[in-house]
C-alpha cells in the first residue's frame, strides 16, 4: 500500500450494487439471496459497519409501522394528511400491504416485541397482539434492533460479498449509454485505498440528511442531533448528480423533541398519555385549536398534521408563553392514581415502578443521550416536567418527511406516468407508454433507491424502509437478467476518479507549507469551517432555527447567491487524513441536499408546511395552484437545475 495521498486504486465489478448499510439495504441484501440466479453477482458497500449503520443505529423502542388488521388504504390517508396532501399514494400503499412480513422476520430473528396479557408466548405469526402505542405503532426491548437486521443480511449475503467502512462519493453514468448507471467511486476511511465499481444495477439508500442547518446544539453539545449525524445527504446529491430527478425536496422534518437531548416523545405521547403544555399548563393543542380550521382537512383530522402541530406550539413561544413543556410528571402521577383505583395500593406500586423503568428505558433504547441529560441536570421525570423545543431542520423520505427521488411505482397501483423502464421521463414529461416498469427505479437506467431515497412518500419508519429495500431487490434483479448483456463503461480512468476523490488531499499538501495555522490559510479551508458556513447560509436565509423557521423570497434568493460562492470555495476544502476526507465529501454532498431544498422552496409559491417553515411572501397554503409535486433535475453535463411541476393524483378517496 502506497503512503498517504498515493492511494492503491482497486476494480471491482459486480451485476448488483447496494450503496449502504442501513435497513433499507439490509432488506434489499436479505431479499436479493431469497431469489439470486446463478451467476448473478451481489456486492454491499457500507461507509460504516452494518450492525450500528443507519438511522436506527442506536436502537428503538417502537416499530412505527405496522398495520395488523388495518387497511393500507387508512394507512395511505393518514400518511397523505401528515404530509398536507401531497404524497405519492402508490408508493405508501406497496409498503402498507407488504411491512408486516418484514416485522414478523424481526422477531423469528430474535427482536422482543411487547405482547398484550395472555399473549406472551405467542409470535405475531400466531396471532399475538402486540402492545401498540399508537394506532400504527408496537413497543419494543429494541437496544439491538439494528444489530438483528444487520446480522440476518450479513449472513444471507455472505461476508465475501460485504465490504465495510468504505465511503461511496459518486455515482458514475455509462460512458456508451446515454442516462444509464454504470457503476460508483469511493474510498476507504481506513486505508489509503480507492474504490471503482462497475454495475448493472445499483440501490442508493446513503440515508437522509442532517447538520445542513446549525443545530440547536453548540459548543460541547456539537453533534448532538436527532436524526443521525452521519447522514449527509449523500442519497440525494449523488443520485442528483447524475440526472436524477428529485421531489418534494421543500419538504423537511422539524421534530419537537426533548430539549437538548433531542429525546424521541412518540411514547410519552401514546403510550404513557402525557400532555405538552405551555408554561401556564395550558395545552396549547386546545386553547390554539381555532388555527387548525384555517388548514382543511390536514387541521381537522382526528390526528392534525405533524407540522400543524407545530405551528400551535410556535405560537406559544413567538407570544412568551414559553418553554414548552412535556408533562412526564402529571402523566405518571394520573397512571398511578388509575392503578391504584384499578389494582389497589400494594399492586399499583410495582406496577408504577414498572412503569417508570420503561420510561428510562425508553431512551436507554434509543437516545442514551438525552437519559445523559435528565441525570446530569437531576430531572425524575416522575416529579417535574421536561422541556420540549423543536429541532433544527432535516431531510428524509422514510419518518416523518417526505422529500427525495422520484421512482417508479408498483405495475398493478401507480398510473402510466409513475411507470417506466428503458425510456424514463425527461423533465415535465410523462414516460413513453408500454414499457416494462421496475418497482423503485429512478429516471437513470438501472439506478434504484429505497428508504430515505424514495420521496412523496413518508411514515415508512424502520421496518418500511425494511420492506422497501425488499421491493427494490426483485425489481433489479428483472433489471439485471433483463439486461444480461450490458457490459458498463466509464468515461473516466480510475486515475482521474481517484484524483477527484483525493482533490482535498492534494490541496492540503500543496498549501500546508504556506501558513503556521491550517485555520488562516488563503488557499484553504478546513471541513469543520466549511460545514459551519453552509449551516449559517442555510439557517439565517432558509428558515432555520435562528429565524424561528422563516424566510421569505428575497432571502432565499440571497442563499442561491451565497450557496454558489460556497461551492466556488468548497474547491478548496483540505484533508489531512482520511477521516478528514470523509468529512470533506460530506460537505460536497450537503451543499447540494441544502441547494436542492432551497431551490424548491423558491419554486413552490406557498407555505405547504407551516410550522416546519414560513415563506412569509407566501404565508398560505394554496391547494387550487400548488396541490402538486415539485420536482427537480440537474443536467450532468452543465451542472444547471431545473425545477418543474408534476400533477398530483389522489388514488385512494381521502375525505
Amino acid at each position: 500500500m502506497g503512503s498517504f495521498g498515493n492511494p492503491d486504486i482497486v476494480e471491482m465489478q459486480s451485476d448488483i450494487l447496494i450503496i449502504g448499510g442501513g435497513m433499507a439495504a439490509c432488506g434489499c441484501a436479505f431479499e436479493l439471496m431469497r431469489w439470486l440466479p446463478e451467476g448473478v453477482t451481489v456486492r454491499l458497500v457500507d461507509k460504516a459497519a452494518m450492525e450500528r449503520s443507519g438511522a436506527v443505529a442506536q436502537g428503538l423502542s417502537a416499530i412505527n409501522t405496522y398495520l395488523g388488521e388495518q387497511d393500507p388504504a387508512d394507512y395511505v390517508r393518514m400518511v397523505s394528511n401528515d404530509l398536507m396532501g401531497i404524497v405519492r399514494d402508490d408508493l405508501i400503499y406497496d409498503v402498507g400491504r407488504h411491512v408486516d412480513n418484514s416485522v414478523e422476520l424481526f422477531e423469528e430473528w430474535g427482536l422482543p416485541i411487547w405482547k398484550q396479557p395472555g399473549d406472551e408466548e405467542k409470535t405475531l405469526k400466531q396471532g399475538g397482539k402486540p402492545v401498540r402505542s399508537g394506532k400504527w405503532q408496537i413497543m419494543i426491548n429494541g437496544e439491538s434492533y439494528k444489530t438483528i437486521v444487520a446480522e440476518a443480511a450479513k449472513k444471507a449475503l455472505g461476508m465475501d460479498r460485504i465490504q465495510e467502512r468504505i465511503f461511496i462519493v459518486k455515482l458514475l453514468l455509462d460512458a456508451k449509454e446515454s442516462n444509464r448507471i454504470a457503476g460508483a467511486v469511493g474510498f476507504s476511511n481506513r486505508e489509503d485505498k480507492i474504490y471503482v465499481y462497475k454495475a448493472s444495477a445499483i440501490l442508493c439508500v446513503a440515508g437522509g440528511a442532517v447538520n445542513v442547518f446549525r443545530p440547536r446544539s453548540v459548543g460541547e453539545g456539537m453533534g448532538r442531533t436527532w436524526y443521525p449525524v452521519w447522514n449527509s445527504g449523500s442519497t440525494y446529491a449523488m443520485v442528483a448528480q447524475v440526472g436524477g430527478e428529485l421531489t418534494m425536496m421543500e419538504n423537511r422534518f422539524v421534530p419537537a423533541r426533548f430539549k437538548d437531548g433531542y429525546g424521541p416523545v412518540g411514547a410519552w405521547f401514546l403510550l404513557f398519555k402525557a400532555k405538552a403544555t405551555n408554561v401556564k399548563g395550558e395545552v396549547y393543542m386546545e386553547t390554539n385549536a381555532e388555527m387548525l380550521k384555517d388548514y382543511p382537512p390536514y387541521g381537522l383530522a382526528k390526528v392534525p398534521a405533524t407540522c400543524l402541530r407545530n405551528h400551535l406550539m410556535m405560537k406559544e413561544m413567538r407570544e412568551g408563553r414559553g418553554p414548552i413543556y412535556m408533562r412526564t410528571d402529571t402523566a405518571l402521577q394520573a397512571l398511578a392514581k388509575s392503578y391504584e383505583d384499578e389494582f389497589g395500593p400494594k399492586e399499583a406500586k410495582k406496577k408504577i415502578k414498572h412503569l417508570e423503568a420503561e420510561a428510562w428505558e425508553d431512551f436507554l433504547d434509543m437516545c442514551i443521550g438525552q437519559a445523559g441529560v435528565w441525570a446530569g441536570e437531576n430531572i425524575e421525570p416522575e416529579k417535574v416536567p421536561s422541556e420540549l423545543m423543536p429541532t433544527e431542520p432535516y431531510f428524509l423520505g422514510s419518518h416523518s418527511g417526505c422529500c427525495g427521488i422520484w421512482t417508479t411505482g408498483p405495475s398493478d397501483l401507480a398510473p402510466p406516468e409513475w411507470q417506466w423502464g428503458d425510456n424514463p421521463p425527461e423533465a415535465g414529461k410523462d414516460p413513453a407508454p408500454g414499457q416494462k416498469n421496475y418497482n423503485r427505479m429512478t429516471t437513470v437506467k438501472g439506478l434504484f433507491t429505497a428508504g430515505d431515497g424514495v420521496g412523496a412518500s413518508g411514515h415508512k419508519f424502520s421496518s418500511g424502509s425494511h420492506a422497501e429495500g425488499r421491493i427494490a431487490a426483485k425489481a433489479m434483479l428483472a433489471w439485471v437478467m433483463d439486461h444480461k448483456g450490458f457490459q458498463p463503461t466509464l468515461s473516466k480512468t480510475p486515475q482521474q476518479l481517484a484524483e477527484e476523490i483525493y482533490m482535498p488531499v492534494r490541496n492540503w499538501m500543496e498549501h500546508k507549507d504556506y501558513s503556521t495555522m491550517a485555520e488562516v490559510n488563503p488557499h484553504l479551508i478546513t471541513p469543520k469551517m466549511l460545514q459551519m458556513r453552509l449551516q449559517k447560509i442555510m439557517d439565517e436565509y432558509v428558515a432555520g432555527v435562528g429565524t424561528m423557521y422563516v424566510t421569505n423570497e428575497q432571502m432565499m434568493e440571497i442563499a442561491v447567491k451565497k450557496l454558489t460562492e460556497l461551492k466556488k470555495d468548497s474547491a478548496k476544502m483540505m484533508a489531512r487524513d482520511l477521516h478528514e476526507l470523509m468529512r470533506a465529501w460530506e460537505n460536497f454532498h450537503r451543499i447540494y441536499a441544502g441547494e436542492a431544498h432551497l431551490r424548491h422552496m423558491l419554486f413552490r409559491k406557498e407555505t405547504r408546511y407551516p410550522g416546519f417553515y414560513y415563506n412569509m411572501t407566501y404565508n398560505f397554503v394554496d391547494e387550487k395552484n400548488w396541490k402538486c409535486f415539485v420536482n427537480s433535475k440537474i443536467n450532468p453535463e452543465t451542472g444547471e437545475w431545473v425545477a418543474f411541476k408534476r400533477a398530483h393524483k389522489d388514488l385512494v378517496t381521502k375525505p
